[in-house]
């Protein structure tokens, strides 16, 4: 696992399901080969009295393939998960395990303290712990 701290908000990303800024061009076949689909694990977000607690479901990915990005305002993982090759001349009945680039963007509901952010990953979940800022007083 990679840890970046960036001293910077998080820039807005267009999510699938969202309005595309010029409409039905951004939908066409050949604009969509050329722009790598990544899927989402799935992530909880929880606030405690002290900290923001993230778990992210990453399981069969390597810690080696993942990278974590703390901005000001968000916390944001990508990689990538490499499944293992069926058998030469298996035929899959099912395929719902997502594989290949993964980015997952979650906005901080409050100011955190980037000197004392925690993470640990164990059993193919990521947790992170990030404590909020201390308000002088």
């Amino acid at each position: 696992m990679r840890y970046r701290r960036l001293s910077y908000s998080y820039a807005m990303t267009m999510r699938s399901q969202q309005t595309w800024p010029l409409g039905d061009f951004w939908q066409s076949e050949r604009l969509r080969l050329l722009v790598q689909t990544r899927w989402q694990p799935a992530a909880d977000v929880y606030e405690t009295a002290t900290t923001l607690e993230v778990v992210i479901d990453l399981a069969g990915v390597a810690e080696d393939d993942f990278e974590v990005q703390l901005f000001e305002d968000a916390v944001v993982v990508e990689g990538h998960r490499r499944l293992p090759a069926c058998q030469e001349g298996a035929v899959y009945h099912a395929a719902s395990i997502p594989q290949g680039p993964f980015q997952v963007e979650l906005p901080l509901p409050a100011p955190i303290d980037p000197e004392r952010v925690e993470a640990n990953y164990e059993r193919g979940l990521l947790r992170i712990t990030l404590p909020k800022r201390r308000v002088a007083g």
